[in-house]
């Protein structure tokens, strides 16, 4: 019994030499084929954009920021997008407290249906939990800018509103016809004032002499209350976006176990989606004394 004779498979000189060749040229064609494909695609890893320009910048940058008008320069008006990308996109764009969504022409037919001027009305005096002027003042934005933002997102959730008629130069600027109307106004000014000076006059001699009580704190009170009806109370009344429900104790809890400083803090600066001051330009003393009648309320 034989058995059957083996070959090698490399039999010549140029077989061996092309092994040879093959065994480094294939895992250097492979190496360079993976690296050509890991390079073709950008991978940030997580942290590795920290030192960036733009990084640094908004990590430094201060909290307040200060802006400087020229209180003689004609007044740029807003445009209805610019004002509710600035006020109402912060319910109207999620309905939050029962808000008509942007775009949803169900949310806003029936409101349509009441026509321009109810819809300005209540956009102005506030209507449920939205406050009037959405929470801002006419420093902020003007009739006609309000106006502006309610026929924007009417038109776009159904209506056909026209654009409001900008208001004529110098409107709001009232002068005496003649010299002798400025000189009648003035005499009249003089009479009532006093008029009204005899009259106060006369009250405080019938009050008693009992010494009067400091009314600081009552001014105090009234001016947190008047701030949150006119600002806070758009989000805390239903508890919008996570604000704590006003009264609500178990809301209020957790975020009283930090120091007031802090929670003032959170108020003036901001917090979440709450924007420094309620997105207003109350003074510090007043969002403080806002604060504090929130969190009255919810002791």
């Amino acid at each position: 019994m034989s058995e059957a004779p083996h070959g090698a498979p490399i039999k010549t000189p140029g077989q061996l030499i092309a092994a040879v060749v093959a065994a480094f040229a294939v895992p250097i064609v492979v190496i360079i084929l993976l690296a050509f494909y890991v390079n073709q695609s950008v991978r940030t890893g997580a942290g590795t954009d920290g030192l960036a320009d733009a990084t640094v910048a908004s990590r430094i940058a201060p909290l307040a920021q200060v802006t400087v008008r020229d209180a003689n320069a004609p007044h740029v008006f807003k445009t209805g997008e610019e004002v509710f990308k600035a006020v109402c996109t912060t319910c109207h764009t999620p309905g939050a407290a029962g808000a008509p969504k942007f775009g949803n022409n169900a949310d806003w037919a029936p409101r349509i249906a009441q026509g321009y001027d109810a819809l300005l009305h209540n956009a102005l005096t506030g209507k449920n939990a939205m406050p009037p002027r959405g929470g801002t003042s006419p420093d902020d934005y003007s009739d006609y800018e309000i106006a502006r933002a309610v026929v924007y997102m009417a038109d776009h959730s159904g209506a056909s509103f026209p654009e409001p008629a900008a208001p004529a130069p110098g409107a709001t600027t009232q002068t005496a016809a003649t010299p002798e109307a400025a000189a009648s106004a003035a005499q009249s000014a003089s009479a009532s004032t006093g008029a009204v000076n005899d009259q106060a006059a006369a009250a405080i001699a019938a009050l008693p002499s009992a010494p009067a009580p400091s009314t600081s704190s009552a001014d105090h009170a009234q001016a947190g209350k008047a701030l949150y009806t006119q600002v806070c109370q758009a989000c805390h009344a239903a508890g919008v976006l996570g604000a704590p429900k006003f009264g609500n104790k178990a809301d209020w809890a957790p975020r009283l176990k930090d120091p007031m400083d802090t929670i003032y803090n959170y108020a003036l600066h901001g917090k979440g989606q709450m924007p420094p001051k309620g997105g207003s330009n109350a003074s510090d003393d007043d969002v403080k004394a806002a604060v504090d009648y929130m969190v009255s309320a919810a002791k």
